[in-house]
């Protein structure tokens, strides 16, 4: 997700791969990631301004907000730890931000019972102009493994006239025989429609451009609630061990309101998507927090069967979305995209029930109760908000 925007010339990456590659046999790490990968990434709030002590505080912060026993995992270092080349060949991270060295750091994370993740991109340089890994997928990819990394986001700058599918395959590759589980996240902003062509090669996949913290915006980036727009028809694609990813949270960060953020919270879980945080961890108010760590949201995003969610019903502003469970309920999201209350009502043909069956309808956000229907529920829903129910036979 670094802001990838950069082009230069290299050479045609498919001329020198081998015919079989196309069609290796499936990764022997293929069972990573059966649920949405859970964890945080520097992009959203801190940009370039990364350094091993925020890597450290925000692992220490993780755990003592409760995120980490909520189910997050991944402390991901996104863009500019970088910044050049041995004589060897070996990536080296930046010596002034990362003092102790990437090891070392990453042993730190592992040692608060959490797994560490790095950036790089399939091109010749970052989307901040950082050496990328193009030429160096193997080197790269057994230094990874060396410092103990257990997550990659690989970006899709300065790619040039590289075809996207065997640049990723050639990564995959490498990761495969480095030996590490690591999981391996696709962002190349669903430009060559990743999700036809990526289980297999990824665990998840950008499906859309840049995120940005606003409702519905499309200024360097796009609101959390238009990216919601470009997720309809993909559910098909997604699934245990591989996953739409509509980009990462900005839950928490400026230009959201609290109802905002709940309502994108509660969306991404009914996409089944990644739930990445973008946030600062060590500052974040409690409201945020409680809304990181919300625990009956997080287990609908987290739901084994692995289904994603699609939109049911679509109102103009007022929208139904819904998603299966695997013990037969189903994770009901009633969006307002309005900017005035509204009822919105879900009826239960839509979301496969016989209209005269009875139901136990529990709001996630209220954390009770709140019906026994039969055939459909209706709530009042506030300007931008969602109102998020489980609804049981």
């Amino acid at each position: 997700m670094s802001r990838c925007r950069y082009t230069v010339l290299t050479a045609a990456l498919t001329a020198f791969l081998p015919l079989t590659l196309a069609a290796q046999t499936p990764s022997p790490l293929a069972n990573l990631a059966r649920t949405p990968p859970m964890g945080w990434n520097s992009w959203n709030k801190f940009a370039c301004n990364v350094n091993e002590e925020l890597i450290r505080e925000t692992a220490d912060a993780m755990v003592a907000s409760g995120m980490r026993d909520a189910g997050y995992q991944f402390v991901v270092i996104d863009d500019c730890w970088q910044i050049a080349r041995d004589s060897t060949g070996t990536i080296v991270a930046d010596p002034e931000r990362f003092p102790s060295g990437i090891k070392a750091l990453a042993d730190y994370v592992h040692s608060k019972g959490l797994k560490f993740g790095l950036y790089s991109d399939a091109g010749l340089l970052t989307c901040q102009r950082r050496p990328g890994s193009r030429g160096y997928e193997f080197q790269d990819a057994r230094t990874y493994a060396a410092w103990g990394v257990d997550y990659l986001k690989y970006d899709w700058c300065a790619h040039g006239t590289q075809n996207a599918e065997a640049s990723y395959r050639l990564m995959r590759r490498a990761l495969d025989q480095a030996g590490r589980p690591i999981v391996f996240s696709i962002c190349e902003w669903g430009s060559n429609k990743p999700w036809l062509w990526a289980r297999g090669i990824g665990h998840l996949w950008r499906t859309t451009g840049d995120i940005t913290a606003c409702f519905d915006c499309d200024q360097h980036g796009y609101g959390f609630a238009r990216i919601l727009d470009m997720q309809v028809g993909l559910g098909t694609f997604a699934g245990p061990g591989g996953w739409n990813d509509p980009d990462m949270l900005e839950v928490g960060n400026e230009g959201l309101t609290a109802v905002e953020s709940r309502a994108h919270f509660s969306l991404w879980a009914i996409l089944a998507a990644p739930l990445m945080a973008g946030n600062d961890l060590r500052s974040m108010t409690a409201e945020t927090r409680d809304i990181m760590t919300n625990r009956e949201v997080i287990a609908v995003n987290q739901d084994s069967l692995g289904r994603q969610g699609r939109k049911v019903r679509d109102d103009g502003d007022l929208e139904v979305w819904v998603r299966e469970l695997a013990d037969g309920s189903r994770a009901v999201a009633l969006f307002n995209r309005s900017a005035t209350a509204a009822e919105i009502a879900v009826r239960w043909p839509e979301i496969g029930y016989p209209a005269s069956l009875e139901a136990r309808v529990r709001d996630l956000w209220k954390h009770r109760d709140v019906d026994r229907a039969r055939g459909a529920y209706q709530a009042t829903v506030p300007a931008h908000a969602v109102v998020m129910v489980r609804i049981t036979p």
